[in-house]
């Protein structure tokens, strides 16, 4: 592989790294911020812990617009500075209001990235190798997610403002990312689309120098004929790849798999674990996330996409089912850490491998953007509900973690469905290539 294409990747796949990292920091600030400022478990749901993922939703329904307009490049360099202005605010905040609204600019910067970044490496990625150079980004969330449960674990014991710590860190590796982005070229297939062939030919150059340029220009101007400016992916002739981006965001959050990550020391304590031992259980669960995104970052291009998906499927339905059955039954100590630790590597190698590779595969060179902000902005409608209702949901005495774990094992039966019957396998065809396969199953 290219080494140049290979760093360009990993840099802007380290906007998943801050994803991870602020998705989850949440989580160890939880139940100190819900004592702190006295909230009800509504206001603290739907306020304190929620509004980082309302402001995810805006940045997967808009961040299509300045990725489009102003290039991945340019929108993946703002999304860094959003990180860090939202961690230094969390951090300073005196009331839940004022950390409500920094935790909502951080949440912008996770919907964007969701958008931007997959686009980004998709359009830089030779076709053989771009399933594992996507993945990466999904690498890079896990990484997140792993550094902060152990800093949340590290920082636990520093006195009564360790949520502060928790939150303002992430404000390094932002400030870093943005120094590393700066760097990066622009997308070629992005230049093209505006017109600006002079420079995409440099930058294909560089990332092939001994291949054709002039034949893979080419290839892109034989689809971009059909770029009509009035086009949206809302029109009949996109019904097929717009229907499974729908489809693969809406079973990846009907999983539970953040409503757990938001809250996965709360869950582990509602299984009888002492405060300690959760937070060091969310650690296993971090490292648990790693392994098995690499593993799946190592066979999406070797298995596809849809094996992947099958395997992930299968391991979603046993575990969540014993998780359901460890609370209905009371089944104590380790049993569900030991379940949701195979909840989690069902995920790693199955939706969290496939989610974003796939939606940044499945639409048009002149769409992708809108593409992946719709199959985004369902993705983040659902993750800010879900994790929202969780606090409501476990504490009503007539619903419980029982009967929540068991209607997300019923989910992904569907999911198998969706996979079985729906989804197509796009491994190892170029983007224009895709373009004329989703077009011809949508007829």
């Amino acid at each position: 592989m290219n080494k140049k294409i290979l760093l360009w990747s990993i840099t802007a796949a380290l906007a998943g790294f801050l994803f991870g990292f602020d998705v989850v920091v949440i989580s160890g600030a939880d139940k100190k911020l819900q004592t702190l400022w006295e909230s009800s478990d509504s206001f603290h749901g739907w306020v304190v812990m929620g509004m980082a993922l309302w402001g995810t939703v805006i940045g997967a329904m808009f961040g299509g617009i300045p990725t489009n307009k102003y290039g991945r490049k340019n929108t993946l360099i703002v999304i860094g500075i959003l990180f860090a202005v939202s961690a230094i605010g969390s951090a300073l905040s005196n009331d839940p209001y004022v950390f409500a609204f920094a935790r909502f600019i951080g949440g912008i910067g996770v919907g964007a990235s969701t958008i931007a970044a997959p686009a980004y490496i998709s359009e830089i990625a030779p076709a053989k190798d771009r399933g594992r150079l996507v993945a990466m980004y999904q690498f890079n969330i896990v990484f997140g997610i792993l550094i902060a449960f152990l800093s949340n674990y590290l920082l636990s014991g520093i006195g009564e403002n360790s949520w502060r710590w928790m939150l303002g860190v992430e404000a390094i590796p932002a400030v870093l990312y943005i120094l590393f982005a700066l760097k990066l070229p622009k997308s070629p297939r992005w230049l093209l689309s505006k017109g600006r062939t002079a420079e995409a030919r440099e930058v294909l150059q560089l990332i092939e120098p001994t291949a054709d340029v002039d034949e893979q220009i080419a290839e892109f101007e034989s689809h971009s004929h059909k770029n009509d400016k009035t086009e949206t992916i809302f029109i009949k002739k996109y019904r097929y790849p717009l229907m499974l981006a729908f489809l693969i965001a809406f079973f990846n959050q009907l999983s539970g798999i953040n409503a757990f990550l938001y809250y996965a020391p709360r869950i582990f304590e509602e299984a009888g674990l002492g405060e300690s031992t959760a937070l060091l259980s969310s650690v296993g669960i971090g490292a648990t996330n790693l392994v098995f995104t690499l593993l799946g970052v190592f066979l999406i291009d070797k298995l596809g996409r849809k094996t992947l998906m099958y395997i992930g499927s299968l391991g979603y339905i046993i575990s969540l089912s014993l998780v359901s059955a460890a609370f209905y039954f009371g089944w104590s100590g380790m049993a569900v850490p030991m379940f949701l630790f195979i909840f989690i590597a069902a995920h790693a190698v199955g939706q969290g491998a496939v989610i974003w590779v796939f939606i940044s595969e499945i639409f048009p060179n002149h769409l992708r953007a809108s593409g992946q902000s719709f199959g985004s902005s369902v993705h983040w409608v659902l993750a800010a509900l879900i994790p929202s209702l969780i606090p409501f949901l476990f504490g009503h005495e007539m619903i419980g973690p029982g009967a929540v774990f068991l209607f997300f094992a019923f989910m992904m039966v569907l999911q198998l469905l969706f996979v079985a019957f729906l989804m197509p396998e796009t491994k190892g065809k170029t983007l224009e290539e895709l373009e004329d396969v989703m077009l011809k199953k949508n007829n």
